[in-house]
């Protein structure tokens, strides 16, 4: 009789595309530790990971439909309006795991962010960097929230480092937290090559929009007056990856991860968001960056300002952003990545 492989359910947050693009190496270990991962989510993650993985089977989960609000200011009102939404949603993913462990034999589940993603039949895993879930005032009430809710997993895993030298600061470390919480070291699915450099400056964005195309616009603008070579990466997921090359501009639609990988490596300099996932990769490549985080977004910003405080990163608000920003860069360290091991057999003898 042929042994059959266990089957792990691997479900990331639909919310830009960080969270499923961290969990790219995820499903590889799993595939290298001989599990069968089966990819669940929803929107452009979805898209995302069927575009790397197209041999492994997938699940469309319920969306939970949460868009930022245009101003930054309202970012947390729109939260707090979107959150019946959100409670609807995580009913609904409930649901939803319950049919697909009816129907599939799991033994397993991962959940990257996706708070309805558990099940008491079988150990179900949490993947955050946010131990402290920071919204301004009421970062005491979203962090109570958010552990409560972690709580009803069997296990926590935070992609950074234990230490007081870590990437996460205070998002991915608190004193004490009451469920069994791994730190598995920052992830990411690139490596670093020694490549030449091709690029002066590469622009990444992503990230739910209004806010992405208006960043977008942004700096499709001000980049007309950069003199050096530029590769822009718009970070939509369409069907068709295409480019377009306009004075010393290129402009891709995407890039899937390979692409991504060489480009990067090729880049003397990295304008983009400071969400974690961004954080992590350009660690791994040690990489030299400009960071405009996310308007209104309590963590991306406390991140870039974080960076700019150990002098790793400058970083400016999204309205102040010109191209004269990008010379102090010189005098700024960049981001190194840690040398941390993740020992995927003891991580997944949960299943």
């Amino acid at each position: 009789m042929k042994h059959m492989k266990k089957k792990i359910l691997v479900a990331p947050l639909n919310w830009g595309l960080g969270h499923a693009t961290r969990s790219i190496p995820i499903i590889n270990a799993l595939i290298h530790e001989g599990f069968e991962p089966i990819l669940a989510s929803d929107g452009v993650a979805l898209t995302l990971l069927r575009k790397e993985f197209p041999n492994l089977s997938s699940i469309e989960l319920p969306s939970y439909n949460v868009t930022y609000a245009k101003n930054g200011k309202h970012f947390k009102w729109k939260l707090l309006k979107d959150s019946p939404k959100l409670l609807k949603a995580i009913k609904a993913e409930k649901k939803a795991i319950g049919v697909i462990l009816e129907n599939n034999d799991i033994s397993g589940i991962i959940s990257d962010n996706r708070l309805g993603v558990r099940s008491k039949k079988v150990p179900s895993v949490f993947i955050t960097h946010q131990l402290n879930v920071l919204s301004g005032n009421t970062t005491w009430l979203s962090t109570k929230v958010h552990q409560e809710i972690i709580k009803k997993f069997d296990a926590c895993w935070v992609p950074d480092v234990e230490g007081d030298v870590n990437l996460s600061g205070k998002l991915g470390h608190v004193k004490s937290f009451e469920i069994p919480t791994k730190y598995i070291g920052p992830l990411s699915r690139f490596t670093k090559m020694n490549s030449e450099v091709k690029n002066d400056l590469m622009v990444l964005i992503s990230g739910p929009e209004p806010q992405r195309t208006l960043l977008e616009e942004k700096l499709l603008l001000e980049l007309k007056n950069y003199t050096g070579k530029v590769v822009f990466v718009k970070g939509i997921m369409e069907k068709e990856q295409n480019m377009q090359v306009i004075g010393n501009m290129t402009i891709y639609n995407f890039m899937t991860s390979h692409l991504l990988e060489k480009t990067i490596n090729e880049s003397a300099l990295i304008l983009s968001r400071s969400g974690y996932t961004t954080v992590m990769d350009l660690a791994k490549l040690n990489k030299r960056a400009f960071f405009i985080p996310t308007p209104g977004q309590f963590e991306q910003e406390y991140l870039a300002k974080r960076f700019m405080e150990l002098q790793l990163v400058p970083s400016c608000n999204q309205d102040d952003f010109t191209v004269k920003n990008l010379d102090v860069v010189a005098i700024y360290e960049g981001l190194k990545a840690f040398d941390f091991e993740v020992d995927y057999k003891d991580l997944f003898s949960l299943f």
